[in-house]
């Protein structure tokens, strides 16, 4: 075993196109370290419905050259089969350690492969290379980008020319070509050919911002903006600018891009910490509310304050906010969410009758709801210009949400005030995660067979009145692995992530309210059932 791992590691070495990944690779086997080389080449990074994500480093389980040039051909491959040789495939990059070679060398295998290829000028928000597809008729498009991950890690996102990420089968379609690549030294790899864009894209994407807003609304809303050490910055402050909003106070430490996020553990705003600066800066400035993106500007995180300091909005707080905002506006079309997200939702759409529709997690699927208006997922991720980006945007909902908070300051109110009217109209709508993270992702594998196995037929005192096995499908949605509880009152899904090591719980839990007076009560009964939910939960999954 030792003697073939060996040999393994030395004929990934001897392809290698990058020194640094050489480097430790050769240290490894010198080293006769069989910890570390077993570690890499355990087996291969998935090719999956996320594309790729994981830890940089050496050999074909991290995300390095060797691999990303392997998955640009096996995608390559799939456009060719698939009629589209000769079509164009974009390319956008974030300013993540490895971004910019990765992006270089998918350009290369594009053009290499007899596909045209086109560059994003530099480090751009994932949105902008979503809306560029569509935009520029392309028929893929490909963002080097491990979103909110730890520092540590990249990623390689696809997209279709429909401008939505991949779902299945084209994933699987796709990993049998890599799968099919014998040695890197039959990719063609040409030193040149493919286009850099110029900033044109940019300004059509800008220009395409204004029509999230509607004309004449009052813009005085005063935010707090950290870009979470990533790309958002510049792109927001243009929009903003272009839009009428005061200028936003950036968080300074955190504004410019810097792949090492050295003021955060992860940077993605839903982690314990994160948003402290940004807290800091709020409480000196006191704006209206504070907005956060994650690094590649996808997500949109928004705090309020609350009382005596400032709080997060949970991501379906900010959903449900956007959503009453947009019916206000007259929008028409279909709302939709993920299956994790708040069934609130649902209800503002029947009270404003419009189509309703729920799919699995992730953008890749609510993107590609029929006559879509507005989707969201509660990870704090809204699409509310389908039109031009078929993916969460971080930027448009910022100005959307900036757009209803002036609104709500010129009438004296606050976003909290919308909250607490959407839960007196519909019922407290109260969510929760239970997360957890894992180095070894048995653990995870075990807790779903141990649900399967002896499923709970109570929660918190609550009587589960339908527990459905989501491997098998349902008749709205494929199948996935997943588990989902309906209570009386309440509802839980638990499903392994799709991008990071966790096992991950979402909690709903519903109380009904008479008149606003009645708020505090439903909230107090909402956090204990929440808890109870918690706790009986990770009983029953042994976790």
């Amino acid at each position: 075993m030792h003697d073939d791992l060996i040999a393994r590691a030395q004929a990934w070495l001897a392809e290698d196109p990058d020194a640094e990944t050489r480097d430790e690779l050769a240290g490894l086997i010198e080293a006769g370290d069989v910890t570390g080389l077993g570690e890499r080449f355990a087996g291969t990074l998935q090719f999956g419905t996320a594309g790729l994500r994981g830890e940089l480093g050496a050999g074909p389980m991290r995300m390095n050259r060797s691999v990303v040039i392997r998955a640009a051909a096996g995608l390559a491959a799939y456009l060719r089969k698939n009629g589209q040789a000769g079509g164009l495939v974009v390319v956008g990059y974030d300013a993540r350690h490895k971004s910019a070679d990765f992006a270089r060398d998918t350009a290369a295998v594009m053009t290499g492969a007899g596909l045209r290829a086109a560059v994003l000028p530099r480090p751009l928000p994932t949105p902008v290379l979503a809306y560029a597809i569509r935009h520029l008729g392309a028929v893929a498009g490909v963002e080097v980008t491990a979103s909110h991950n730890p520092p540590r890690d990249n990623g390689y996102k696809v997209y279709l020319g429909d401008g939505s990420q991949i779902v299945p089968p084209a994933d699987a379609e796709i990993a049998a070509e890599i799968d099919a690549i014998a040695a890197l030294a039959d990719v063609p790899r040409p030193d040149s050919g493919w286009e850099t864009l110029d900033d044109a894209v940019l300004d059509a994407y800008l220009a395409r911002t204004d029509a999230v807003l509607t004309a004449g609304t009052p813009r005085t809303a005063r935010t707090v903006y950290t870009a979470m050490h990533g790309v958002g910055k510049d792109v927001l402050l243009a929009a903003f600018a272009r839009a009428g909003f005061p200028e936003p106070v950036l968080v300074a430490e955190q504004a410019e891009p810097d792949p090492d996020f050295p003021t955060v553990a992860f940077p993605n705003p839903e982690e314990p910490g994160a948003m402290d600066l940004a807290f800091t800066k709020a409480r000196e400035t006191e704006p209206d509310l504070i907005i956060a993106n994650d690094p590649d500007a996808d997500r949109c995180a928004v705090a309020v304050k609350d009382g005596a300091d400032w709080r997060m909005l949970r991501g379906d707080e900010v959903g449900s906010l956007l959503a009453a905002h947009l019916v206000r506006r007259g929008a028409q079309g279909t709302f939709a969410e993920s299956i994790v997200s708040s069934s609130l939702l649902g209800r503002i759409a029947e009270k404003a009758g419009l189509p309703y529709e729920e799919t699995l997690t992730g953008f890749k699927w609510i993107a590609r709801v029929d006559g879509l208006r507005y989707g969201y997922e509660e990870a704090l991720g809204y699409c509310v210009d389908p039109d031009g980006v078929r993916d969460k945007d971080g930027i448009t909902a910022a100005l959307l949400v900036t757009e209803l908070a002036s609104e709500l300051k010129e009438q004296g109110h606050t976003l909290l005030d919308l909250l607490d009217d959407l839960a007196v109209e519909h019922g407290l709508h109260a969510t929760d995660q239970l997360s957890v993270r894992v180095d070894d992702l048995s653990v995870i594998a075990d807790a779903m067979r141990r649900l399967r196995e002896q499923p709970p037929t109570e929660l918190a005192g609550l009587a589960i009145t339908d527990a459905e096995d989501l491997t098998r499908g349902t008749d709205r949605l494929p199948p996935t692995d997943g588990l989902r509880y309906t209570l009386d009152g309440a509802r839980v899904v638990v499903r392994p992530s799709g991008t990071e090591p966790k096992l991950k719980c979402y909690l709903e839990v519903v109380v009904p309210v008479a008149a606003h007076d009645g708020l505090p009560a439903a909230r107090a009964t909402a956090a204990e059932l929440l808890d109870a939910i918690k706790r009986d939960l990770s009983a029953a999954a042994g976790i």
